[in-house]
């Protein structure tokens, strides 16, 4: 309920969510970006706070004309589902009277810098005058040493180098999962439920408060556990039944 316009990303279209989402559904990315559009655009006029009672994902993907579409942006963190309704996080950062008010503030701020010409200043006579006279004597210096010649080069010494160590920090509030992350798991590890396993992660580091230097590299960690435990579990015989080709048994009498 803050006007007739919202904020958007320029290069909306590159974003890895985006691309997850056009895989997802089947489409380009800029359909993706205009159905984000029509539902961003219809949210802030009729919530001011991100959060809409009674909406569910299949009016959701009514009103962008695509099934699957409200579990593409659940699956991209940008819609929370449940029984009260929906809600967009991170709705007061783009959306809303305030976030519009700190977008056109900063918009003027940045037309003003660039209005700015710095002042230009001319050289002083008496710093020509200096400048020339030591060229001059260097010339004459030259000569006396043997002709035009360039003195050698100064040494230039070697820039230390420093490591800096990356700063631990705790789990990011927003923490979604990427088109290369989707890849990767695929990839390797193809047997832990991406969901499940994500939303576990969540849940443990967010309990424990613990803090990481690099948060993907522990998701990572996270799901290749998960792949090596789907491997080691075992299936009751109650469901997949004896496998009679298994012949470990005749170990005991001496083989065949």
């Amino acid at each position: 309920m803050a006007g007739d316009w919202i904020k958007m990303r320029t290069a909306l279209a590159n974003d890895p969510s985006v691309i997850a989402m056009a895989c997802t559904l089947d489409v380009d990315e800029f359909e993706v970006v205009g159905m984000l559009h029509h539902l961003w655009s219809w949210a802030d006029a009729q919530s001011r706070d991100g959060h809409v009672p009674g909406v569910t994902k299949k009016w959701i993907d009514r009103y962008v004309h695509r099934d699957g579409f409200a579990n593409a942006m659940c699956a991209a963190g940008w819609l929370v589902v449940d029984e009260a309704g929906i809600q967009f996080p991170h709705f007061e950062r783009h959306n809303g009277k305030p976030a519009k008010d700190r977008a056109l503030a900063g918009e003027r701020q940045r037309k003003k810098r660039a209005s700015v010409t710095p002042p230009v200043t001319d050289e002083s006579r008496g710093d020509r005058d200096t400048t020339v006279t030591r060229e001059e004597k260097r010339r004459e210096e030259n000569k006396e040493h043997g002709g035009d010649a360039a003195p050698p080069p100064a040494a230039i010494e070697p820039t230390p180098t420093t490591t800096k160590t990356k700063r631990k920090t705790a789990l990011p509030a927003d923490f979604p999962i990427t088109a290369d992350m989707i890849v990767w798991a695929n990839e390797r590890a193809p047997a832990a439920e991406l969901s499940l396993e994500t939303e576990k992660f969540l849940n443990h580091f967010r309990a424990k408060g613990e803090v990481r230097a690099d948060w993907l590299a522990s998701w990572r960690n996270w799901m290749l556990n998960a792949q090596t435990y789907a491997g080691r579990r075992v299936v009751p015989m109650g469901k997949a039944g004896p496998d009679f080709d298994d012949l470990t048994w005749t170990r005991d009498l001496g083989g065949f």
